[in-house]
């Protein structure tokens, strides 16, 4: 079996093991790291770009385009020190050599442009502490912060701090995000927007395996964009796919066992790979409401926490893909989680909650509205008539994304369905959501929690240095927001991965990036 990729001259044939190929359900709108703030984006991005440093599977701090870096006492400077053998993809807007080594002006370009109003990136934001970055010289890069910022190192990592050539960005103008030049494992070949997208292998590239082989092994990679995710599944099953990132609602019975294992009639053809995922799933409940409304009760949002069977609801609704959230807003993927005690399934314990509460107001009924939008509503319905069963009328109020992202914003919802996917691979990610100083707009505190004691704490964790003191702050900041109960934890989303049997080396990790630098096929 062989695959062709159209070329301006000629037809280059390979082996069908030498390409790697997964499709993308909806279009990628740009190649240009500035714009990957999606993960359809980040993943090609990845492939294509690095920075400064990157991340390993288990979320550590990596050198990359950096061989390595000093931290002033005051956490305040950082100063990097570049690898000589880091080359741009081959062009000829080089010139005659085609190509030329990275220096750390190349750096302070691409960080000024992340910074350009003109350029507009979403990106600009990971630099908003940062007072001033410079090239010291062609191989020392160095970076001042406003104030210490430990978290910094992994927004660094992120694919908008990659680095790319002046010289592409101005010859093609707006055209870079179909045109892109980096440093990846693989380089730019075609792209027929909403049909295929094709990567080669950088033979230049830098990296090597542990084994001192170079990097990449694939020759090639190949994208596609079906839009439909039953023509994806059955694509993979035919053997035409090698990877699959999600399993659709429609079909996850007929793949998974209740306990998330495979089912008997794929577990000999595909392998699958799940882990934790830095996403927690929540219902939020805001605060500065009416105060008559029962939300307003600790006792109202404890009996809400305890009134439905987490481990129940994964199993049933989600195949058992999932972790049940009883330990607190911090997710499991991170390394600062403690599995500390947060709410499990007591409902005689909220029944009890729920009648201290109708006493203390001379109430009857209590009644909650839980708003939602269509892809969650049979978990939001397993909870409706969970919580009944403890004394908790309770309405799901379905309405469109766009529209509860605007409720959820405005303080309009009392209770809403959220969730939070880390931008990068440090809990301060999570517990910002309950700054006071965070509230809507001027951060993401949505449910207007405030706690002196919380503020205090938050405070002291971003000027921490010390990784462990940091996490003992990180921990009892989580201990005060299940001693409050401003959200009701669901679940920490997992990653899920299906990939053909003849596939090695796609691994897997909490920020769901695909790495493709280290795989391989065999016959």
């Amino acid at each position: 079996m062989f695959v062709f990729f159209a070329c301006t001259k000629t037809k280059i044939k390979y082996s069908d093991k030498d390409v790697f190929r997964y499709n993308e359900h909806s279009n990628i709108t740009s190649l240009d790291p500035a714009f990957a703030k999606d993960q359809r984006n980040i993943w090609a991005v990845n492939q294509l770009f690095n920075g400064l440093v990157q991340l390993d599977d288990d979320l550590r701090i990596k050198p990359d385009i950096a061989k390595e870096w000093t931290i002033s006492e005051n956490g305040q400077r950082y100063e990097f020190t570049l690898r000589k053998n880091v080359f741009f993809h081959e062009n000829e807007i080089f010139g005659e050599g085609r190509t030329r080594v990275v220096k750390a002006s190349d750096f302070e370009y691409s960080f000024n442009r992340l910074l350009d109003p003109e350029v507009a990136s979403p990106g600009g934001w990971v630099l908003q502490n940062v007072a001033q970055f410079k090239a010291k010289n062609d191989s020392v890069f160095t970076i001042n912060l406003k104030k210490a910022f430990p978290p910094f190192l992994g927004l660094l990592a992120m694919k908008y701090c990659s680095v790319v050539p002046k010289e592409a960005v101005e010859y093609f103008g707006n055209k870079f995000r179909s045109n892109p030049i980096g440093t990846g494992p693989f380089y730019f070949k075609l792209w027929v927007e909403n049909t295929k997208l094709v990567f080669r292998k950088n033979k230049n590239y830098f990296e090597k395996d542990e084994q001192g082989n170079k990097l990449p092994y694939l020759e090639a990679v190949a994208i596609t964009f079906l839009p439909d995710k039953q023509s994806e599944f059955l694509q993979f099953v035919q053997g035409n796919i090698d990877f699959m990132k999600s399993l659709d609602a429609s079909y996850k019975d007929d793949v998974l066992n209740t306990d998330g294992s495979l089912k008997e009639k794929y577990a000999g053809k595909i392998n699958m790979l799940t882990g934790a995922y830095l996403n927690t799933e929540y219902l939020g409940i805001y605060l500065d409401g009416k105060e008559s409304l029962p939300v307003n009760s600790i006792d109202i949002r404890k009996a809400i926490n305890y009134g439905f069977d987490r481990e129940k609801m994964i199993k049933f609704l989600r195949n058992g893909i999932g972790i049940p959230a009883i330990n607190g807003f911090i997710p499991s993927g991170l390394p600062s989680f403690k599995n500390q005690k947060g709410y499990t399934y007591q409902p005689e314990k909220a029944r009890e909650l729920v009648e201290k509460y109708k006493r203390e107001v001379g109430k009857k009924e209590v009644e909650i509205t839980i708003t939602t939008n269509s892809n969650y509503l049979d978990l939001c319905e397993f909870i409706q008539r969970e919580l009944q069963k403890v004394g908790i009328q309770t309405k799901v109020d379905v309405i469109p994304p766009s529209t509860l992202r605007q409720g959820k914003a405005g303080g309009k919802l009392p209770i809403f369905r959220a969730s939070w996917i880390a931008d990068y691979p440090d809990a301060e990610n999570y517990l910002s959501l309950f700054y006071s100083k965070n509230f809507i707009p001027n951060g993401p505190n949505y449910t207007h929690f405030k706690n002196l004691e919380f503020d205090k704490l938050y405070e002291l964790s971003i000027q921490e240095v010390d990784i462990n003191k940091r996490h003992e702050l990180y921990y009892k900041m989580d201990s005060i927001i299940i001693a409050n109960a401003p959200v009701i934890p669901l679940y920490y989303d997992q990653v899920i991965r299906f990939i053909q049997k003849n596939v090695e080396g796609v691994g897997i990790n909490p920020i769901d990036m695909l790495h493709l630098k280290k795989v391989r096929k065999h016959d």
